[in-house]
């Protein structure tokens, strides 16, 4: 029997956040971004949208098309607190959640509605109630596997419900144009347009004929697309079961595709506070560090770092993660960002193996390196290190 997968996406939830903050923004035409020449629009209102303003966009050109533009700088501290209200509203209906964005998550809703006569009507009042709680909007979509889940969740925004069945998805998601299906990226749009493909239906013509120019172009990524747009798919919801605790660890997809370093540190440090407090709530340390990096070809990368002393303590996590993503990082551009505590260890084991020394010595490693980052941030470059990590030569 096909499971019942709900996508849930927050509605403009960056600028939703700023209105929850100042009601007096509702209706306005609003940006959150960086501003300057370099700045980009991270996400915008609908009233915003009306002047051709988009995500993505530069915040100059932005302004251009909308002189009074309200422009909000991110405040990715108060967007992870109303996150996790969210989550947390999802988990009383079921335990399957799958955190997928700060702002998007999949569930398994196969208990929740195989009984409901009016799964409309339910998933309203489920909107309702997540307002009623957060202020927030949100549009679902429904179907028997992720991808699917996710093309009915864009279908119709905001607010909107959308069922896709396995007798019907072709009639729904074939005409949508394919710059807008789900991990289809900017460079690889324009590229399928070259072969004539305008649309998801056209895409799956062209794969169900075996065409080796679409196959050479979309390479390992090829089958998967074959499966969603045949109606398959991954619907598997990766949640934390009652099991022991191996790792705790927490993913974000970009509003846009970025190589903006201090967007990616902003990322980084809600992700490293939300491992924090789910690590302290287990009564949990860990001694390994891992950061994972997504690029627009969906191409991961993780590297991880295990240190001498464990930790659950959000500004180490988010340090540690931080020297990976400076050794490692390329400057390519990315759509995800990760990060995992592992090698986990209980609080009240740790406090029999560390001696007093360690834990002074840990502090003040710690402090160090958060100055070290801080003034390596001041500047152009990264021109300082600890002592230590200076070889025999001196280099």
């Amino acid at each position: 029997m096909s499971k019942i997968i709900v996508h849930i996406d927050l509605n403009y939830f960056f600028v939703r956040c700023e209105e929850i903050k100042d009601p007096t923004l509702q209706g306005q035409p609003v940006a959150v971004g960086h501003q300057g020449r370099a700045g980009i629009v991270s996400t915008c209102s609908y009233k915003a949208r009306e002047y051709g303003v988009k995500s993505g966009m530069p915040m100059f050109q932005a302004i251009e098309k909308c002189p009074n533009l309200i422009i909000k700088p991110v405040d990715f501290d108060f967007y992870g607190v109303l996150s996790r209200e969210f989550i947390l509203y999802v988990l009383s209906f079921t335990k399957k959640v799958e955190v997928a964005s700060v702002d998007e998550c999949y569930a398994d809703f196969s208990d929740v509605l195989k009984n409901e006569k009016d799964p409309i009507g339910f998933l309203k009042k489920f909107q309702k109630g997540l307002f009623d709680k957060t202020k927030l909007y949100c549009s679902i979509g429904v179907s028997t596997n992720k991808f699917l889940a996710k093309m009915g969740s864009d279908y119709k925004k905001p607010n909107g419900i959308t069922i896709l069945r396995q007798k019907d998805f072709k009639k729904i998601i074939y005409p949508i144009q394919i710059a807008n299906m789900y991990g289809i990226g900017k460079k690889t749009a324009p590229r399928l347009q070259s072969y004539g493909i305008k649309t998801i239906g056209d895409l799956a013509d062209k794969i169900n004929s075996d065409d080796n120019d679409i196959k050479n172009l979309l390479g390992k990524f090829y089958f998967t697309v074959k499966d969603w747009v045949n109606g398959k798919g991954d619907d598997e919801i990766k949640y934390d079961s009652d099991e022991s605790v191996k790792s705790i660890g927490t993913s974000t997809t970009l509003p846009n595709d970025s190589n903006d370093y201090e967007e990616f540190r902003n990322v980084l440090k809600m992700l490293s506070f939300d491992v924090s407090r789910r690590a302290k709530k287990e009564n949990k340390l860990g001694k390994t560090i891992t950061l994972t990096l997504k690029d627009t070809n969906f191409i991961s990368q993780t590297k991880a770092l295990t240190i001498k002393n464990p930790t659950n303590n959000g500004n180490d996590i988010f340090n540690y993660a931080l020297d990976i993503l400076e050794k490692c990082y390329d400057g390519r551009l990315m759509r995800l960002l990760g990060v995992t505590l592992s090698n986990l260890i209980d609080i009240k084991d740790i406090a029999i193996q560390m001696t007093f020394f360690d834990y002074k010595d840990a502090e003040e490693d710690s402090k160090t390196k958060l100055l070290i980052n801080d003034l390596n941030r001041r500047l152009s470059k990264p021109m300082l290190i600890r002592a230590s990590q200076i070889n025999k030569k001196g280099e």
